[in-house]
C-alpha cells in the first residue's frame, strides 16, 4: 500500500521534478518475472532513486526491527520502509545471512525485482569493493538473471551523514542481463559463486567508472575506524 503512495504521490513526483534523475539501459529490465538488480552502493538515497526511475516495483531486504517499532516514530519508520520497497528479514533463530537468503529467494520466486548491494555496505570512499557471493547463490537457486546497476553521483548529492540529498545530477545506468545458465546446480560451489560474483562486479565497475578494490568494504571501514581512534588517542593534550 505505502509503496504506490510513496512512489506515485508523496515522494516520486516531487523527487523527479526536483532532482531530474536520468536512466540508461532501462530496456534491459524484464517486463515481468524475477531478476536481481545488483548495484554499487554510494549513498542511502540509492534505494530511493533506483526504484524511482523504473516502472516496475523494486524490493530490498531490511532488518525486521525496522517494522516493529512502537508509537508515531515506529509507525513512520515502518511506513517509510514499506514505501521504498523494503521487505523484512526475520532471522527466526538463524544467522542473518541465511535469513536474508531465504527472504530473497521468496521474493525472486514470487517474480519480484530484488535490489541488492553486493558490497554489503556503502562505499567509504567512492570506490567499488569486492562483492559478496550471496547474490550469486540466490540467482542460481532461483534461476533468474542478474542485472548490473551503476548509481551515478548519489554520494555527491548525499554524502554519508547528510539527511537530505542536495540538488545534483543523479543517474542510474543498467547493463545487459548476466545469464546464469552455465552455473545451474552450482549454488554450493564456492569457486563458481566467486567467479559469477566477480563477473557482476566487473560489469558494475565498467558501468560506473569506479576504481575496483579487491577487498571487503566492511573490513576496510573497521580498519579506518581503528586508525581514526588510534590517531585521536595519540594526539597531545592541549
Amino acid at each position: 500500500m505505502y509503496y504506490r503512495l510513496f512512489k506515485n504521490a508523496l515522494i516520486g513526483p516531487p523527487a523527479k521534478a526536483y532532482y531530474r534523475p536520468w536512466l540508461e539501459g532501462g530496456e534491459h529490465v524484464p517486463e515481468a518475472g524475477g531478476a536481481i538488480l545488483a548495484s554499487n552502493h554510494l549513498s542511502f538515497s540509492d534505494s530511493i532513486f533506483l526504484p524511482l526511475v523504473l516502472k516496475r516495483k523494486v524490493v530490498f531486504l531490511g532488518k525486521a526491527e525496522y517494522f516493529t517499532g512502537k508509537g508515531p516514530k515506529g509507525w513512520a519508520t515502518r511506513a517509510f520502509m514499506e514505501g521504498v520497497g523494503v521487505i523484512p528479514v526475520h532471522r527466526g533463530g538463524g544467522r542473518a545471512s541465511e535469513a536474508a537468503l531465504r527472504t530473497g529467494l521468496e521474493a525472486l520466486h514470487a517474480g519480484e525485482l530484488l535490489g541488492i548491494y553486493p558490497e554489503g555496505t556503502r562505499s567509504p570512499d567512492g570506490r567499488l569493493y569486492r562483492g559478496k557471493t550471496g547474490m550469486a547463490r540466490m540467482a542460481i537457486e532461483a534461476g533468474v538473471p542478474i542485472l548490473p546497476v551503476a548509481m551515478i553521483d548519489t554520494h555527491i548529492a548525499q554524502p554519508i551523514g547528510q539527511k537530505v540529498p542536495s540538488r545534483h545530477p543523479i543517474g542510474v545506468r543498467i547493463g545487459e542481463p548476466i545469464r546464469i545458465d552455465a552455473y545451474a546446480g552450482l549454488q554450493e560451489d564456492r569457486e563458481a559463486l566467486r567467479e559469477l560474483t566477480d563477473i557482476v562486479m566487473q560489469d558494475i565497475a565498467a558501468l560506473s567508472g569506479q576504481e575496483y578494490v579487491d577487498r571487503d568494504s566492511a573490513q576496510y571501514k573497521r580498519q579506518l575506524e581503528r586508525e581514526e581512534r588510534d590517531s585521536a588517542e595519540t594526539l597531545p593534550d592541549e
